[in-house]
């Protein structure tokens, strides 16, 4: 099995980060490219089409999410904005539209398979697969077998979770290995979730784990939690694509930050910055209920908590703060409520 020469503390990486001239890895996320599928996980061909026009535009290197991903948690990008794309689920529609319009221009991407699912309804087969794997640039990853709810649930015994996650993430990496002759250490997770187990079973299998909360990989990026920007209709629009595709990560030590399953509704977020950086421009998000609070607690340590619980599964606080060259740093927290039912 594939490993990756990274440092790994419970999965996470933290190294102090010069601010002067950073530069790091933007990885959007895709599910269906597509006029016809559901609204909340697809992307317009249109929009798809003009998405891509503007990371050509802006001059963004497009690279593969490996490379990028290790470049950047080596703080070795300085001045180079990078992109990686990245596609989860391997729907239909990624190998009917997508893939043509990005081999066209030369930008190389990943594919997360669930593998139950391939050759179902909407989803490619492993022969289109194998053809897109085969050709420069593209990269077949892991996205689980059963495209299942991977964290601990409340009612599940250690011994039953680990054989459960085990089973899904190793079956698999052995049946793309298989399939397709790819051991590739780069993993989604499903749905975005995670917590400090499932993070530490990825952590010992040298994998990076990418989630579905918002923002750059940069040097203090944790290595089994790391973000992509989201680019369904929904989230993808040109109005706030630029800030998006040039920002960068917001540098706290995120082997600080928790792994987001919640025991407290609204939970709290803390975190210190960097003393570049100042609280008073700092502005933090909650989903569904717009700007919230930052409470500073002195010496650059923010506490920030939404004024109302959720009642949702999943929910984010997203904080950002300007760079001096007019981008963005960007944090975004993920919260998992194992009491609300799954999908």
């Amino acid at each position: 099995m594939v490993k990756i020469t990274i440092r790994f503390l419970c999965g996470l990486l933290f190294t102090g980060a010069a601010l002067s001239a950073q530069a790091d890895l933007v990885v959007l996320q895709y599910h269906h490219v597509s006029n016809a599928t559901p609204p909340a996980t697809s992307t317009s061909i249109s929009l798809f089409e003009r998405q891509l026009e503007m990371i050509e535009d802006l001059q963004l290197d497009v690279v593969s999410l490996q490379h990028g991903t290790e470049a950047a948690l080596k703080g070795e990008l300085t001045n180079r904005k990078l992109i990686a794309i990245t596609f989860d689920d391997a729907y239909e529609s990624v190998y009917s539209e997508a893939a043509p319009r990005l081999a066209r221009r030369g930008y190389p991407y990943t594919i997360f398979v669930n593998t139950r699912a391939v050759g179902g309804t909407g989803y490619m087969t492993w022969a289109q697969l194998r053809e897109l794997g085969e050709k420069n640039g593209v990269t077949i990853a892991n996205h689980s077998h059963d495209h299942g709810h991977l964290a601990k649930r409340p009612d599940e015994s250690q011994s039953q979770w680990e054989q459960r996650v085990e089973t899904s993430l190793d079956r698999a990496q052995s049946g793309l290995e298989e399939k397709l002759g790819t051991d590739t250490a780069l993993f989604a997770y499903p749905y975005g979730e995670f917590d400090a187990r499932l993070e530490e079973k990825l952590a010992e299998r040298g994998w990076f784990g990418f989630g579905q909360q918002s923002g750059a990989v940069g040097e203090n990026s944790g290595t089994t939690r790391l973000p992509r920007f989201p680019m369904a209709n929904a989230y993808g629009q040109l109005s706030t694509l630029k800030d998006k595709l040039l920002s960068k990560a917001l540098p706290v030590d995120t082997s600080t930050l928790p792994a987001g399953v919640i025991t407290d509704n609204p939970p709290t977020l803390e975190f210190t910055l960097p003393g570049s950086l100042s609280v008073n421009r700092l502005a933090c998000f909650a989903s569904g209920q717009g700007r919230i609070d930052v409470d500073s607690m002195g010496g650059g340590t923010v506490k920030v908590t939404a004024p109302d619980a959720f009642n949702s599964r999943r929910f984010r606080y997203n904080c950002t703060h300007p760079a001096d060259d007019g981008s963005y740093y960007w944090l975004s927290q993920q919260w998992l409520d194992l009491g609300q039912p799954e999908d």
